[in-house]
């Protein structure tokens, strides 16, 4: 892929979901006909503008972006409380479905990857594992699985995974503002995610599909960003994501502060100039494009 120096300014569409819920979908793009859009899914709680330089660093690399906004977030219509609740089974089934479908709409002709920052990661491979054939590919950027047993500070995340839920249930939201971790979370979404901390396996509650079994079956392609210094995302955390799809052809690539221009190789120190982090997914894509032309161009 040849690099773009110039791209569009960032396309705001705005979305209606099925059940009425509404957000907006911040797209930017290359100069041109994009050849390729990346699907991106924040981490949780962060809204989706605060990717932007992101999504403007992989457009100047001809690489088009479309920023997902996590239903309670940012330009979300809905706020998490006693009397709005969702989970993952909602972000799964009504909202990635709503925000994918206006991409493709937008750029019809580009292939279409996933991307994702920490829970975005995992919430990419579980969607990706339930639609692997609308999809070119997955890219983690400081992402891994939540299990407990995976972190240094094992005991104590264990904890957190049994008192969030608690403590959502009472304030009818996660209050993650206050804490200091993720955004004002739904209490479904605290529900899923802690299970999944607790017992290192995926589910989604009031969906039927075995998760652990599809991402065992997923084959696409996985580009894994892993920031140095980053306890929220161990090499152990993604080791163990990974280690779920047995059958993905996965790139595993570390990331120090040298990397960075000296910036800390932390869970959010890449965001503050995410050049390095959308070369390497660039340059990825770019590889990958060129051994899907080569495996479908006609023979003599």
């Amino acid at each position: 892929m040849d690099a773009v120096t110039t791209a569009t300014e960032p396309v705001v569409l705005p979305l209606v979901m099925a059940d009425g819920a509404r957000v907006e979908l911040l797209c930017a793009a290359p100069a041109g006909v994009p050849r390729d859009a990346v699907y991106w899914l924040p981490a949780m709680g962060v809204p989706a503008k605060h990717y932007l330089p992101l999504a403007a660093a992989l457009a100047a690399s001809g690489v088009a972006v479309a920023l997902h906004e996590w239903r309670g977030i940012g330009s979300s219509s809905l706020r998490a409380g006693h009397g709005c609740d969702w989970s993952y089974r909602e972000l799964l089934q009504i909202d990635l479905p709503a925000g994918l479908a206006a991409m493709r709409a937008h750029w019809p002709q580009a292939r279409c990857w996933l991307g994702g920052h920490s829970l975005g990661g995992q919430l990419a491979c579980l969607y990706a594992s339930l639609h692997p054939r609308d999809m070119a590919g997955i890219a983690l950027v400081a992402s891994g699985a939540p299990y407990w047993r995976r972190f240094r500070q094992g005991a104590l995340i264990g904890m957190a995974y049994l008192l969030a839920p608690m403590l959502a249930g009472l304030r009818g939201h996660l209050p993650g503002r206050r804490i200091g971790f993720g955004g004002n979370e739904a209490r479904g979404v605290v529900a899923d995610w802690a299970r999944s901390g607790r017992t290192g396996r995926y589910a989604a509650a009031g969906m039927g599909e075995d998760l652990e079994q599809r991402l065992a079956a997923l084959e696409l392609p996985v580009l894994a960003q892993r920031l140095r210094d980053d306890w929220l995302g161990p090499a152990a955390s993604l080791d163990w994501l990974l280690g779920k799809m047995p059958n993905a052809s996965c790139r595993h690539e570390q990331l120090a502060p040298g990397d960075l221009g000296g910036l800390p190789a932390d869970h959010f120190g890449w965001m503050k100039a995410p050049g390095p982090v959308a070369a390497r997914i660039a340059e990825w894509i770019a590889t990958r494009d060129a051994a899907f032309t080569a495996a479908h161009r006609p023979g003599p």
